[in-house]
């Protein structure tokens, strides 16, 4: 396994991310503990997961899985660099009570020790918001993020899903504070179809020195050699894959994406990977393996290296919208 520093801290971090959303609603206790077994055996140590994975009546369970892996002990606690996060709503049906969701000091107060407790850990090394907070000023967030800090329970923060001017908000009010490390993350959709973070949140978090953690690295699935799987009489394609899949022009880009790395004897959901760790800013994907097999694939990307003629061709297939202001300006 290769590793890196996430942004510009000091933390070393492997340039997969083991995502665990899967653990709980697909894959259950049994199988998530031996994913997590063999992802750390093969080196991975940052594991990313949410308060609210697990959803609707199961909210927080796969904290609890994690958790529960911690318990088996063997040092696994020791070896992981823990990521979760905070702001949804973890009411089973839905119906937030005041205060019990978003990113109020209360409730990032109340929402870190419930996943402590669910994860049977005393810290957690990354703490994510989730999403953005229009309701809360970020000197409260900070205020919040900066007591935990100080109690131990915390030790960096992140973000996930914030546009560039809130990265730079988020920073410039840690910085208005002093003594606040600020972000030290983004977690955000990007990969070969779809490349809008690389205007503004990238070269945002560049700029501030965030590491770039993509999710959903095979969109889906669908860069994951769906139109093959589809032909082979495997499993069909759902969700973002199969809405483009529906339009004429989107299943032509996938075949000549697929078509491009047969030619190369390269597997589609290996390549989109390898690609995205060739991008400026990327710490790591995230892979959610619903199977060994899957965190196998996942591992081999790591290695791959991706010529530049193929490069090249990716970029023909899936070009990128450019840098801001250019590519909305002129």
């Amino acid at each position: 396994m290769k590793y890196t520093q996430l942004g510009r801290t000091g933390l070393k971090v492997s340039r997969l991310v083991l995502g665990t959303m899967n653990f709980g609603p697909q894959t259950d206790e049994t199988d998530s503990h031996a994913i997590m077994d063999s992802a750390l055996a093969a080196g991975i140590n940052f594991f990313d997961t949410a308060n609210v994975y697990g959803w609707g009546e199961n909210k927080g369970r796969t904290e609890e899985i994690i958790g529960n892996w911690f318990a088996k002990g063997g040092e696994r606690r020791d070896k992981v660099v823990l990521a979760t996060k905070v702001y949804g709503n973890m009411a089973a049906d839905g119906d937030a009570w005041p205060n019990h969701d978003k990113l109020s000091a209360l409730n990032i107060r109340r929402a870190v020790d419930a996943s402590l407790k669910r994860l049977q850990t005393d810290y957690i090394d990354l703490y994510q918001f989730h999403h953005i907070d229009r309701s809360t000023p970020f000197e409260e967030i900070w205020q919040a993020i900066d007591t935990l800090v100080q109690q131990g329970k915390i030790l960096y923060v992140g973000s996930s899903n914030f546009p560039g001017y809130k990265i730079a908000q988020a920073n410039e009010a840690a910085a208005r504070r002093g003594g606040t490390i600020g972000l030290v993350s983004e977690q955000c959709l990007y990969n070969l179809a779809e490349r809008r973070a690389e205007m503004e949140v990238i070269p945002a978090a560049e700029d501030y020195g965030l590491g770039v953690i993509p999710w959903s690295p095979l969109h889906g699935g669908l860069l994951g050699g769906v139109i093959k799987k589809e032909v082979e009489g495997g499993r069909r394609a759902s969700g973002r894959a199969a809405d483009t899949l529906a339009s004429p022009a989107g299943r032509a880009q996938i075949q000549a994406y697929e078509d491009l790395l047969e030619k190369h004897g390269i597997e589609p959901g290996e390549a989109a990977l390898a690609w995205l760790l060739t991008r400026p800013g990327v710490t790591g994907p995230i892979v959610g393996p619903r199977t060994a097999e899957q965190l196998d694939s996942a591992i081999r990307a790591v290695e791959l290296e991706l010529s530049e003629e193929l490069l090249t061709g990716l970029d023909e297939i899936f070009p990128g919208p450019g840098p801001s202001p250019e590519a909305f300006a002129w």
